[in-house]
C-alpha cells in the first residue's frame, strides 16, 4: 500500500503517550480525501462510519478505535513537511516515468485559505508532469517573490534527464538555467521586465530588422472555440551570438517570441510575449509553451475546483503544506487511474463516493 513510502516519518509526538498509529492517520487521510472529505470533522466520520471496511481491505489495526479530529490535525501540524514532501515524491517516481521530451511546467499557487492575522498564506511551488498529468513535487515559499529560491530546491528533487522544463518569467534566472542544464534537461522560460537588459535585447532583435533578413524558424497554430479564434506565430532563432551576457546563460541556444491574436464578436487583442531557451526546434518550442497552460487548468484549477484548496481554513503549524500534499496524491492517484470511458477528474472523485469497486481500482493500481 501507499503508506509503506511513508515510513521514513519522524513521529514528533510525545513517544510512550501515543494511543493511534501515524502512518494509521496519514492512510486514513488519503482514503477520505479521495471519497471527497475536505475536513478533519469529515475524515472522523467517515473513518468511524467505515471503520470495518478499513480494517477489513486495508488491514489497518485501530487498536485505540478512530482518532478525534483534533488528533488528525495536530499530527499534520506536527509533521515534518520536508519529510513528507519527500515520502511523496519517492511515491510518484513508483507510478510515473518520464519519458524524453516530457514538458515538466512549474508554477507557483497561494493556498489562500491558509492566511490568518499574524501569517501570510502558503504559497506553494509545483512540478507538473504535463503528459503523465501527475504532480512530481511541491516546495513551500515564504511569498511569491521567493520562488526564486526555491524553483532550484524543488529541481533538486526531481530526475528530469531528458525533460523540457517550462517556467514563466519569475523563473527566468541565471541559477535556474544552470541548474536545469545540470541536470541534463532542456528549458523554455519566459522573458519579461525581471530581466529587462535581456529583454530589450530580444525584443529588438525580433522588432528591429525584417524577418526576411533574420535565420529563424516559423510555426504557425490556430485555436477555434467558445466563439473565438486564436492565431499563435512561433518564431525561434539559434543567431544569439550578439548577446553579450550569453555566456552566463547556461545551455542558452536560442531566443523565441509568440504573438497571440484573438479574435472574438469582431474584434481583434494581440499579446507579444518573449522567451530564453535551450531547444534548438521550433516544434518542441512551441509544444513547450502550450504545454505550461497544463499546470494552471489541470492542476491548479482542479485543487480549487474540484478539491477546494483555496477555502480550506487549516494554517497552524505545517498542515496547510502537508494537507496539500494529501490533496496532491489523491489528484494523481485519481488521474492515474483508467476508465471504460472518458471520465473528468470530477466524475472520477463523484464515483469513489458511491462505487465501492472503483476505490479501490485507485487505491490498489496506484500501490506499487
Amino acid at each position: 500500500m501507499i503508506q509503506k513510502h511513508f515510513e521514513m516519518l519522524t513521529d514528533a509526538r510525545v513517544q510512550g503517550r501515543t494511543l493511534h498509529n501515524l502512518l494509521e492517520i496519514v492512510l486514513i487521510t488519503i482514503l477520505a480525501t479521495i471519497k471527497g472529505c475536505d475536513s478533519w470533522y469529515h475524515i472522523v466520520d467517515f473513518a468511524k462510519v467505515r471503520k470495518d471496511w478499513l480494517k477489513e481491505k486495508f488491514g489497518l489495526k485501530l487498536i485505540n478505535g478512530v482518532p478525534s479530529h483534533d488528533t488528525f490535525q495536530r499530527i499534520f501540524e506536527l509533521i515534518n513537511p520536508k519529510e513528507f514532501e519527500k515520502c511523496f515524491v519517492n511515491w510518484v517516481r513508483t507510478i510515473c516515468s518520464l519519458h524524453k521530451n516530457e514538458f515538466v511546467n512549474i508554477d507557483g499557487k497561494t493556498v489562500r485559505g491558509s492566511r490568518d492575522t499574524n501569517n501570510p498564506p502558503v504559497h506553494l511551488v509545483s512540478a507538473w508532469a504535463n503528459e503523465n498529468k501527475l504532480v512530481l513535487a511541491q516546495k513551500k515559499t515564504s511569498d511569491k517573490s521567493n520562488e526564486i529560491t526555491a524553483i532550484p530546491e524543488l529541481l533538486d528533487l526531481l530526475d528530469i534527464k531528458g525533460c523540457i522544463v517550462t517556467i514563466d518569467a519569475m523563473g527566468c534566472q541565471k541559477a535556474i538555467a544552470e541548474k536545469i542544464n545540470s541536470k541534463k534537461a532542456d528549458f523554455v522560460l519566459a522573458l519579461k521586465a525581471n530581466q529587462s537588459t535581456l529583454h530589450d535585447d530580444v525584443k529588438i532583435y525580433f522588432e528591429g530588422i525584417p524577418y526576411e533578413e533574420k535565420p529563424f524558424f516559423k510555426e504557425i497554430t490556430r485555436d477555434k472555440g467558445h466563439g473565438r479564434i486564436e492565431t499563435r506565430e512561433y518564431y525561434l532563432t539559434t543567431d544569439i551570438n550578439w548577446i553579450a551576457a550569453k555566456e552566463r546563460w547556461a545551455g542558452l541556444k536560442s531566443i523565441g517570441k509568440i504573438k497571440s491574436t484573438v479574435s472574438r464578436n469582431q474584434k481583434e487583442t494581440t499579446e507579444i510575449r518573449y522567451y530564453i531557451s535551450s531547444l534548438t526546434n521550433i516544434g518542441l518550442f512551441s509544444k513547450a509553451v502550450r504545454s505550461h497552460w497544463g499546470i494552471e487548468n489541470s492542476l491548479h484549477w482542479c485543487l480549487d475546483v474540484i478539491f477546494n484548496e483555496d477555502k480550506q481554513r487549516s494554517r497552524k503549524g505545517h498542515t496547510a503544506e502537508n494537507f496539500a500534499v494529501i490533496r496532491k496524491i489523491a489528484l494523481n492517484m485519481l488521474n492515474k487511474t483508467p476508465t471504460d470511458e472518458p471520465m473528468s477528474l470530477k466524475g472520477k472523485l463523484r464515483k469513489c463516493a458511491y462505487d465501492e469497486d472503483f476505490f479501490l481500482k485507485v487505491m490498489f493500481i496506484n500501490s506499487e
